[in-house]
């Protein structure tokens, strides 16, 4: 299992990039990038270590230093290269960029995320009819309209978001609450896009205590998540399809926007909408009408 402590102050970023590179040297096989296979027995899977750097046009010496976490030097080029031989896709590149400089990230300046922004709420109340849900950088759900908390959460109380001792947090939710369990019948698909997407936000942010504790936490608490975290799945996931079963309205699909907010807070709006006609509009439209007709959201404060 790799995952940091709980004790630690953020994300063990050297460590993480090693294990990002052995697990995206151990899916290509010779055969895949060109190479004729020599020697009669592969004591590991996948490329070995000679084999990528003669691929990225490095030395030997020099990729085991960088995969042992004691190169912090990279060059965008050496960098881009490995990405080539490893044929990483988009979102896995960006990924190994955070981790092999993450010195970048630690000059940003602290941004405050601990509640959702006014014009971030005005907005949720103004999305009558499509679920939404202010997500915070580290999945924490910050606030939600009506249909979005009867969409993905109404065993909690509506004004948890607004509470930070117990505010419901997405991950903790998909991998520890029975009643969000239930919730997704394509559970594998689920779980694996959200793992992902907490890899990219632990390379974004990997002075973050708060995502460490959070990483720290599901590895001890659910043997699933400790499974896929070790996959070092990496993917953005700020759109696409999901599949409910929910326990009013039964089944639905719908189509999710991701919107991040241009502040560099880490905030984003997530929206939940389905195709006009569907049984899955007429869904939505039932389960609004089993929650009352008035828009709700949390109030923001007042200075």
């Amino acid at each position: 299992m790799d995952s940091p402590g709980i004790d630690t102050p953020g994300i063990d970023t050297p460590a993480e990039l090693g294990h990002f590179l052995r697990t995206r040297r151990a899916r290509l096989q010779p055969e895949d990038v060109g190479l004729v296979p020599y020697g009669a027995r592969r004591r590991v899977p996948g490329l070995r270590r000679e084999e990528l750097a003669q691929l990225a046009g490095v030395s030997v010496a020099y990729y085991t230093r960088l995969e042992q976490g004691q190169s912090h030097n990279a060059s965008e080029g050496v960098l881009e290269a490995l990405a080539r031989a490893l044929r990483l896709t988009a979102d896995e590149r960006a990924h190994l960029l955070d981790l092999a400089r993450p010195k970048q990230h630690r000059r940003r300046p602290a941004v405050r995320h601990d509640k959702a922004r006014p014009g971030v709420l005005q907005l949720l109340r103004a999305l009558d009819g499509v679920p939404a849900v202010a997500l915070g950088p580290r999945f924490e759900m910050l606030a939600w309209n009506r249909l979005g908390h009867a969409l993905l959460a109404g065993h909690l109380d509506f004004d948890s978001p607004g509470r930070p001792l117990d505010r419901p947090n997405a991950q903790r939710l998909l991998f520890l609450d029975p009643h969000t369990r239930e919730l997704y019948p394509d559970r594998d698909t689920e779980t694996r896009r959200a793992v992902s997407a907490l890899r990219v936000a632990a390379g974004q942010r990997p002075d973050d205590p708060q995502l460490a504790e959070l990483i720290g936490e599901l590895s001890m608490k659910s043997k699933e998540f400790a499974g896929l975290w070790s996959r070092h799945g990496v993917r953005f996931c700020t759109f696409g399809t999901k599949q409910f079963h929910h326990p009013l309205v039964g089944d639905l699909e719908l189509e999710f926007e991701m919107m991040q907010t241009p502040d560099g807070s880490g905030q984003g709006v997530l929206m939940y909408t389905a195709a006009d006609g569907s049984p899955s509009e007429a869904a939505l439209r039932l389960l609004a009408a089993e929650r009352g007709p008035h828009v709700r959201v949390l109030e923001p404060e007042r200075p």
